[in-house]
């Protein structure tokens, strides 16, 4: 990790590394290996790819070596993008662009990708109605928008935020997408492709 070890102190290493573990825990993103979820959208390997939210690049370096076009790594937190952009570097991988912003502000121009996806960050955005917006601004015409997201229940233990899929499928339809597929891989988590 090349992350820059003077900028944080000991405890803010131990927090950054806490975050990583957790990122890529397997059970935190619902038991579905990034490449088979990558098989489930109607990929073209000439597609740009913008991931919402990339964390440490748990879907944006499998979807980088699938594509010949740009990935795009969208996140908030910097240190996370030079987790990402390390990571590439030593896997060899040249089309991964990462970028600081926000899903409700998205630094990327009009109609500029093929598929937005978002996995398992919705449920973190104060306004879902504008980040969708923001999402269908930077897609190309025809371009697909997936979604996956745990499911909220009645009795979440953990008393996590939750999106349901009638919700989130309602204000998806609600921006201008057309949903075309919506699956449920485990009784947890839900994808929803749309298209634009």
């Amino acid at each position: 990790m090349d992350v820059d070890k003077k900028e944080y102190d000991s405890e803010g290493m131990e927090h950054f590394a806490k975050k990583v573990e957790f990122l890529d825990n397997p059970e935190k993103r619902g038991d579905i290996p990034p490449e088979q979820l990558l098989r489930m959208v109607p990929l073209d390997k000439k597609d740009n790819i913008l991931d919402l939210g990339a964390g440490t690049g748990y879907i944006t370096i499998p979807a980088a070596r699938m594509v010949e076009g740009l990935v795009y790594a969208l996140d908030i937190d910097a240190k996370m993008l030079d987790y990402v952009h390390t990571k590439a570097k030593k896997e060899n991988i040249t089309n991964i662009k990462t970028m600081k912003g926000s899903i409700n502000n998205i630094p990327l121009l009009t109609h500029s990708v093929d598929i937005a996806l978002a996995s398992i960050v919705l449920h973190e955005v104060k306004d879902l109605s504008a980040s969708l917006n923001e999402m269908k601004r930077v897609l190309k015409s025809g371009g697909y928008f997936v979604c996956v997201e745990f499911e909220k229940k009645e009795k979440d233990p953990d008393n996590h935020p939750r999106i349901s899929s009638s919700l989130m499928e309602q204000e998806i339809k609600k921006v201008g997408f057309r949903v075309i597929q919506q699956l449920q891989p485990t009784d947890d988590l839900y994808i929803i492709i749309a298209k634009k």
